[in-house]
């Protein structure tokens, strides 16, 4: 029986405007609609010509070599140099998390889903209690969306059980910490893990920037520790940031890929440097979006040119629902590294001194009602006020040199990072940039983004800001030899490793 649809020559501009939200930014769904349209209306000879024309038309896109790019990254992401097909990945049947707070909680979600039996454990039995409580809230709210039947919550829930104790974790496979991004605290949950968890157990760490070779080495078994970096809300973000230590086993790295696919994740193996590669390019973003705000921008400016390129969410914004503190505390940890520049993160600093720190307080570099972001005329007063003592000029800023002050640092590190073989190929960082931080699917990821607009366009604009913005360019602005290289030489960046992949 065939239905007709009460408006049949409405019937695309209503489904255009469906999917206007998701279809932001992105050329293909228009050009499939026309083609939809061109097969109702025109003969099929005339209709299947103009679908042809249409495919050759995006064929030749930047979008469409976007597309392409992160399809092929995501297919070799998981060929690990060193890693064979004799390296079996061991059996993993149980899990336990250390940590029971929001990623703790999000970590020990996943694997629930995935049919992994989980143990948390806590330091306060109030503590455990609540973190068991939302666990068990999240599966209640899915069967209450029609996500899941009600006895399949309740028993994937029941899986979940706590303890107070490393003694209870003696059996698990697999040990996940999750806990505070300190390395006191690390060293010491590794430390008793060590004495606790079987021979064969693989002890990861959640750490998003902290040594992961100084946290094995506190274990007699540095060859079973790994990095497994979830991205919050760790039960939807799909990236995996899989850290291989100096000494980590080949069989981890291939039970670790092996686990993220079962739980439906994105593994993309790194090595170990401050911040690996995700949160290593995201540290000059971040420091020029701040820097930006003592020269003369504001939050609502700088994000809105990240969001116009087509950024998730712009780097203010990011910050404040990330929490301010999140950001101030590694800064702690690292207070050495970066006291050669007395303005870095100044603003996010004194956000942190006023507790301000973001959507969990409702103030930060906005003022939020709910979670409606509100510009803040504050921040200007404050950013205006670091600018003096630090004596930086302040000035009208421009939206091109907002967005090239903010993603040419990024991708400049993302040099650095390959050229230190932190990460294997270009793909991996923008798998990691694309899954885990926002950056636009349809520009390809930052390093593919670099080969589109021409390495010799960011190496310029790289010495042009090293060269005007004085003392500050020369401590941030040095472009990576690798990038130098490339530019001077006008070979891509895919390119060079799509050689370097030949000679090996």
């Amino acid at each position: 029986m065939t239905v007709k649809h009460p408006d049949p020559k409405g019937f695309l501009r209503e489904f255009r405007y469906q999917i206007a939200p998701k279809s932001k930014n992105l050329v293909a769904p228009e050009r499939c609609l026309e083609s939809i349209k061109a097969a109702c209306e025109l003969p099929m000879v005339e209709g299947l010509a103009q679908e042809k024309a249409g495919f050759a038309e995006l064929l030749d896109t930047p979008q469409s070599r976007a597309g392409r790019h992160l399809f092929f990254a995501e297919r070799e992401c998981t060929k690990i140099p060193g890693v064979t097909r004799a390296d079996q990945p061991r059996d993993i049947t149980s899990v336990a998390v250390i940590g029971a707070g929001t990623m703790g909680r999000g970590i020990a979600i996943t694997f629930l889903q995935a049919g992994y039996p989980v143990a948390l454990l806590e330091t306060a039995q109030g503590a455990l209690e609540l973190g068991l409580e939302k666990v068990r809230e999240h599966f209640q709210r899915a069967s209450q969306k029609g996500r899941l039947s009600a006895d399949r919550a309740e028993a994937i829930a029941a899986n979940a059980t706590g303890t107070l104790s490393y003694g209870d974790l003696a059996e698990a496979d697999l040990i996940i910490e999750a806990a505070f991004e300190s390395m006191d605290v690390k060293r010491q949950i590794f430390e008793a893990l060590d004495r606790h968890a079987k021979p064969g157990a693989i002890l990861a760490s959640n750490t998003s920037t902290l040594d992961l070779d100084e946290i094995a080495a506190v274990t007699s078994r540095p060859e079973d520790v790994i990095g497994l970096h979830f991205f919050s809300p760790a039960n939807v973000m799909r990236l995996l940031e899989v850290v291989r230590g100096a000494k980590t086993a080949p069989d981890v790295i291939a039970t670790a890929i092996t686990v993220a696919k079962k739980i439906r994740k994105l593994p993309v193996t790194v090595g170990v440097c401050y911040g690996f590669v995700g949160n290593r390019m995201l540290e000059p973003y971040f420091r020029e979006g701040s820097r930006l705000l003592l020269e003369g921008a504001t939050p609502k400016q700088v994000d809105d040119v990240l969001e116009g390129f087509g950024m998730a969410m712009g780097i203010h914004a990011m910050a404040d629902l990330a929490g301010v503190d999140v950001g101030a505390r590694v800064r702690q940890e690292r207070r050495s590294e970066i006291a050669h520049d007395p303005t870095y993160q100044a603003v996010q600093d004194r956000l942190f001194e006023l507790g301000r720190l973001g959507q969990k307080t409702g103030r930060g570099s906005y003022v939020y009602e709910g979670r409606t972001r509100v510009e803040d005329p504050e921040i200007v007063q404050i950013s205006a006020h670091l600018a003096d003592l630090h004596g930086v000029k302040r000035r009208e800023i421009d939206d091109q040199e907002i967005l090239e002050r903010c993603l040419f640092p990024l991708i400049n590190e993302g040099f650095l990072i390959l050229e230190e073989e932190i990460a294997t190929r270009p793909g991996d960082c923008d798998l990691i940039w694309v899954n885990g931080y926002g950056f636009p699917n349809w520009r390809g990821g930052p390093m593919h983004y670099a080969d589109e607009i021409g390495l010799s366009q960011i190496l310029e604009r790289m010495t042009h800001y090293r060269q005007s913005l004085g003392t500050y360019g020369e401590m941030w602005f040095t472009p990576a030899p690798l990038l130098e290289q490339l530019a001077t030489s006008g070979v891509t960046l895919d390119a060079h490793f799509d050689a370097k992949k030949e000679k090996s």
